[in-house]
């Protein structure tokens, strides 16, 4: 039934903001982050393989993420699929670990960091004003059937847009702080 549609509708709208927040995790601050790696695919013998599961990722300090691997054989591979990755850090590989220094931000280099949050900010509005759309239609379509109301329709529909408010706010909300945390000097 249609009230189906609105109780089904909130963990997904939830699912993507989640998706949002853990792409965010993934875009540098200035600061060291096991998160800004941890992502990454390594071919391991043939199979793509996260990075944290090859390996122990940590940040001794601020400005270092130091990536031990527990297979040294997959050295040069963790080092390879770092230098193709985006996140535009110099592996330094010592014989045992891969050393990562992070660099301070420049304005420019925050800027474009910045413009990827706006830009994953709206996938994530697109998202959820999808699944609004989806959920609009069933309703509709359950008043069309006769299954439900005109008034109950409404207020349902009242309902899934409130949702969807509420969600695209979480979505400014938590682009904004992380917008903030770039832009801190």
């Amino acid at each position: 039934m249609a009230h189906e549609a609105l109780t089904d509708i909130e963990p997904k709208m939830q699912r993507a903001i989640d998706a949002m927040e853990r792409d965010f995790s993934g875009v540098r601050t200035g600061r060291a982050s096991t998160s800004l790696v941890e992502r990454i695919t390594v071919d391991y013998y043939g199979a793509l393989t996260p990075l944290n599961q090859l390996a122990g990722i940590s940040t001794p300090d601020p400005h270092l993420i130091v990536i031990q691997p527990w297979d040294r054989s997959v050295l040069s591979a963790i080092e390879k699929a770092i230098t193709k990755s985006d996140i535009g850090l110099v592996p330094n590989v010592d014989g045992t670990v891969v050393r990562l220094n992070i660099p301070p931000l420049t304005e420019e280099r925050r800027k474009d960091m910045v413009k990827v949050v706006h830009k994953r900010m709206e996938e994530a509005r697109v998202e959820v004003r999808n699944l609004r759309r989806d959920a609009a239609d069933h309703i509709k379509r359950e008043e069309r059937d006769g299954d439900v109301g005109t008034d109950e329709s409404h207020r349902q529909l009242e309902t899934l847009q409130k949702t969807t408010d509420r969600h695209i706010a979480d979505v400014d909300r938590l682009g904004l702080v992380k917008e903030q945390e770039i832009l801190e000097v």
